[in-house]
């Protein structure tokens, strides 16, 4: 393990206090919890607040989305593991503006039990909090338990529409209406080549082959669907499709969202040649693309890898994806 950092049980700590002395226009601390990151110019009176948080180790992901148009804080926690109650409560009340806050996570049973428990404690101090878990991971659970799948990349995705919601003046309703459609039709196949390792262990998450790669693994190394040799990149991109595709079938005038996301280590030459296939796929089936986001948006450290998303749109949600937004780590103009 080669990595730049000093102790390896301050990680979390250090690399909060570089990102925000480096965005200090974007992000502040909150003094009681250094874990708690809130948006320094975004909560206004009347907006639904909107929070999304889970372990360190996935950045940008998700610190880099605080921001106008997206998220209004960000509780953070050790790496690949749920922030605890406290981080989440305080950045609830901070961005809590009277109209209620979202809560948007992944579906891991940790985000689950603590957001759900800062909730509760939410609402004892008179806030209103709903909550969207993501469940874009096609590998995860059959389609008949959905409820039950993983949210990975494609949590950018929904943080992107229900961020515009609220930064449209949506009300808490609209906004969980809106994230839940989004949620509903993301669907995110991926494909890992090779670990990333644990500062605090030193250790790979898992282990693969020189020579080979795995389908649906996960983004804190938990298992896939299908181990083999590495295929080239156009058969490696029609297998993930296929199975999105089979998940969630897509007709001739469809429109969707294209993201195609590295997980830590993989080159933007390997993403633009994964994402040159997948828009051949869609234009031979008469699906248009809406939008296209490629690039570093959920890693897992210096996992090898990468993952295909599609969110297939209606008019509102592409009004919502095209909204503007303007964060440390993601810009998007109208």
């Amino acid at each position: 393990m080669k990595k730049l950092i000093n102790n390896p049980t301050a990680v979390v700590e250090e690399m909060l206090e570089g990102y925000v002395a480096a965005y200090s226009r974007y992000v502040r601390q909150l003094p009681q919890n250094p874990r708690s990151i809130v948006s320094v110019n975004t909560v206004r009176p009347g907006k639904v607040g909107v929070i999304c948080g889970g372990g360190s180790g996935h950045e940008p992901s998700f610190l880099g989305l605080i921001g106008k148009g997206m998220m209004d804080g960000v509780p953070v926690g050790n790496i690949f593991a749920s922030p605890p109650p406290d981080p989440i409560l305080e950045v609830t009340k901070a961005v809590d503006a009277g109209a209620g806050v979202l809560y948007l996570y992944g579906n891991y049973a940790g985000d689950c039990m603590n957001f759900d428990m800062a909730a509760e404690l939410a609402g004892m101090e008179g806030i209103r909090v709903e909550t969207v878990r993501i469940t874009d991971d096609v590998a995860s659970a059959p389609k008949s338990e959905e409820e039950r799948r993983r949210g990975i990349a494609g949590d950018f995705l929904v943080f992107k529409v229900a961020g515009a919601a609220a930064d449209l003046n949506y009300n808490l309703d609209e906004v969980v209406r809106a994230a839940s459609k989004a949620n509903q039709m993301t669907k995110t196949m991926g494909v890992a080549l090779s670990p990333c390792h644990i500062p605090q262990t030193g250790r790979p998450s898992f282990e693969l082959g020189a020579d080979e790669m795995e389908i649906g693994l996960g983004i804190h190394g938990e298992p896939g669907v299908q181990r083999g040799k590495i295929k080239p990149a156009d058969e490696v991109a029609d297998d993930l499709l296929d199975r999105i595709f089979a998940d969630m079938p897509l007709s001739k005038g469809d429109r969707v969202v294209v993201l195609v996301n590295g997980l830590g280590s993989t080159t933007y030459m390997e993403l633009f040649i994964m994402f040159r296939r997948t828009a051949q796929v869609l234009a031979d089936k008469g699906i248009e693309i809406h939008r296209s986001y490629v690039g570093e948006y959920v890693t897992s450290l210096e996992m090898g890898g990468c993952s295909i998303s599609l969110m297939k749109v209606d008019d509102e949600l592409a009004r919502l994806i095209d909204h503007p937004a303007d964060c440390p780590m993601f810009v998007q103009m109208s």
